[in-house]
């Protein structure tokens, strides 16, 4: 089962790229489709194999599994039969969600499988993480998560990122490095 991620954000944006990195390091061979600049590309293959076409064009529709937050079934071990992708937006957040997954992917890949990993929406690391977990037999409903994660900064203030990280340990699954990232600015 290959991880991959869709890149579709208009640039490689700092937080993004630690985002794809930490990503890398969790999936283990992750695949980033779709990178259209070849800066980007020579850039992102420090951490993960890199493809500039778009993953409608690599791999086939019937053999891809998207994670949609508007999909309407959970994501279970048994929906892995028969597909060779699991495919997840290089989307950052907003919020409120705007939809974009299936503004952006699921609308160009209508054959493909449609799942979501929860109600709330989550880092890409984050899913990547519980992909990993299905892939490895978990259901979702077994991976505990918490919505919302506060990032001291400074004293009197801190960011709030509303979104799901999976716990891993009994803490949230964030990068360190983007902590730092948000530290510095």
């Amino acid at each position: 089962m290959r991880l991959v991620i869709e890149h579709l954000e208009p640039k490689l944006s700092q937080w993004l790229y630690i985002e794809y990195s930490h990503s890398a390091r969790i999936a283990g061979d992750l695949l980033i489709t779709n990178v259209r600049r070849a800066s980007e590309r020579r850039r992102l293959s420090r951490v993960a194999s890199v493809e500039r076409k778009s993953v409608g064009e690599i791999f086939s529709q019937r053999g891809i599994l998207l994670l949609d937050p508007l999909a309407r079934k959970v994501l279970s071990p048994d929906d892995l039969q028969g597909k060779s992708v699991i495919l997840i937006g290089g989307i950052l957040g907003n919020d409120p969600p705007l939809g974009r997954t299936r503004e952006l992917l699921a609308r160009k890949l209508p054959r493909a499988t449609r799942r979501h990993i929860g109600r709330h929406q989550f880092a890409i690391d984050g899913a990547v993480y519980v992909a990993r977990q299905v892939v490895a037999g978990r259901r979702v409903e077994e991976i505990p998560v918490q919505v919302g994660l506060e990032i001291p900064i400074e004293p009197g203030y801190s960011v709030i990122l509303p979104y799901a990280f999976p716990m891993v340990g009994g803490k949230p699954l964030i990068s360190d490095d983007l902590i730092d990232y948000l530290r510095s600015h």
